[in-house]
């Protein structure tokens, strides 16, 4: 979905005619003529992008010069030492084009398809990664928390384009509202908001309303203000159809929900809970032998969610669930240190990581399902906060090749998993993956509607999605030998312990 920025019509390259002369001493009319009557649209336009991206521009990508553009050549001209007279010579546009090519690069501006709102935003991937979605959209971060972007959409919610803009455009305790400009099917605000810049740009289209939210520090608007000003003009909100309609808060300010509440990773289905160790919500699942003893409390946990890692090739990359690391603002690896680089694909809720040291073999990949009923185990890190910091395994049987409600993507498997476990992986007595360990069921959702308690049905990604996941990322993975013999639990055990990490996430 993602794509290098393409030249945005003929002005991104800014490939010219060249400029009538014009006097010096000619009014702003007559040059705002002169500019308008003697070059093209992609020309102004291409201008008006340019000095957006030195800092010189913040109005409408409208191809149109007038007073605000001539102010904008000015203000260029003068920063630069030169005559401020509003005429491009040859001089100031060789500047101009070196400038705003050098801030566009630096950025790394992408333009990218977002499927969870359907919309296409330019976003500066050299600094942000994403992290996958939010309950109203997605969202891309800073490694340092810097910088925070997110894309929204609200629908079916009864809230309209003008009554978003009449909340959202006044000022709280905490957030200023420096420009404010509505225009019918879209507004724009810029302001602070608790110590940091935000821009926010919406769009309405019967009843469907589409944002995108730009947040960071002061010390980040050197740079981020005009690119804020260039994501802006280039959002296309309604470049595409999302996956499935998303829905704001009904909070009075919905501006928290957009730009400073915490995101939070919630299980794809309420019958499962995913095996990975959340203090903000412990009661998905529940201790062993200890029903009714209440929730789980974190106590001293220095981490907010905790799974596992295997190592999937010789250069470093580790494979693990999406749900345990999308929402980190650092991935700690054992004892390796913080993971250089993630890939999500949370459709099939997997993630690489990447990190720097040593690591033990790569596992080997099964290339095919396992077989209905055959013994497998499942490796990880479960509950770190209270059991062993070593590696745990369990044992069991592939109880089902489909998951719930005959999810293809999945297995059902007995060996017992806990949270911490999400991410490891589950082999066969010949050391061979044969599918990520995911989620368990949640016994409580299942037995309110059934009246029945379920036991040991638990979930584990199959080897086939995982394998299609790895190739896609160019992963060089090792297949495993289909006839390699069967060994006892701890002769496989031996065999791939030393690949398998324990993950923790950290500042989610």
């Amino acid at each position: 979905m993602r794509r290098f920025t393409k030249v945005l019509l003929a002005g991104i390259a800014l490939a010219i005619a060249p400029v009538a002369p014009l006097t010096a001493v000619a009014q702003v009319s007559e040059l705002s003529i002169a500019y308008n009557n003697q070059t093209d649209a992609d020309f102004r336009k291409g201008l008006q992008i340019r000095l957006a991206w030195t800092g010189d521009y913040a109005g409408i990508f409208d191809g149109s010069i007038d007073a605000a553009s001539l102010r904008a050549i000015r203000d260029f001209q003068a920063r630069h030492g030169m005559a401020p007279t509003g005429i491009i010579d040859e001089a100031m546009l060789g500047l101009l084009i070196a400038r705003s090519d050098d801030a566009e690069k630096a950025l790394g501006m992408t333009l990218v398809d977002d499927a969870a709102t359907g919309a296409r935003a330019a976003l500066p991937l050299g600094l942000v990664r994403d992290f996958g979605p939010t309950e109203v959209g997605n969202l891309w971060r800073s490694a340092d928390d810097a910088v925070e972007i997110e894309t929204v959409r609200i629908v079916d919610t009864g809230q309209t384009l003008k009554g978003l803009f009449d909340v959202l455009s006044q000022a709280t305790e905490t957030r200023s509202v420096s420009d404010a400009e509505f225009g019918g099917a879209w507004f724009v605000l810029r302001g602070q908001e608790s110590g940091r810049g935000y821009m926010m740009r919406f769009a309405g289209r019967d009843g469907d309303l589409r944002g995108l939210s730009i947040s960071y520090t002061n010390g980040e608007a050197g740079r981020m203000a005009p690119y804020a000003v260039v994501a802006s003009n280039l959002f296309d909100p309604f470049a595409g159809e999302p996956q499935a309609p998303l829905v704001a808060s009904n909070e009075a300010d919905p501006f928290t929900s957009m730009l400073a509440r915490k995101r939070e990773v919630d299980a794809p289905d309420a019958r499962y809970a995913m095996a990975y160790s959340d203090p903000a919500r412990p009661h998905l699942f529940e201790m062993p032998g200890e029903t009714g003893a209440g929730p789980i409390q974190p106590g001293a946990q220095e981490f907010d969610m905790a799974g596992t890692g295997f190592v999937v090739s010789r250069d470093g990359w580790l494979l693990t669930n999406a749900h345990v690391v999308r929402a980190c603002r650092t991935v700690l690896v054992g004892d390796l240190g913080a993971a250089s680089q993630t890939i999500f694909d949370p459709e099939n809720d997997l993630a690489l990581i990447k990190v720097d040291g040593a690591l033990g073999e790569p596992l080997e990949i099964s290339a095919d399902k396992p077989r209905l009923g055959e013994d497998i185990l499942a490796l990880g890190y479960p509950l770190r906060s209270i059991l062993a910091d070593s590696l745990n395994v369990t044992r069991g049987n592939v109880s089902s090749l489909l998951g719930l409600m005959n999810d293809p993507r999945y297995l059902q498997i007995s060996a017992a998993v806990q949270p911490g476990n999400s991410g490891g992986p589950l082999v066969d007595l010949a050391g061979r993956v044969v599918g990520v360990v995911t989620a368990k069921l949640n016994a409580v959702a299942v037995a309110d509607a059934t009246g029945d308690i379920p036991q040991s049905i638990n979930f584990a990604i199959r080897p086939d999605a995982a394998a299609a996941f790895l190739h896609a990322n160019d992963i060089a993975f090792e297949t495993a030998d289909p006839s390699e013999a069967l060994a006892s639990v701890p002769d496989a055990t031996a065999e791939v312990k030393d690949s398998i990490l324990p993950i923790l996430c950290v500042g989610s």
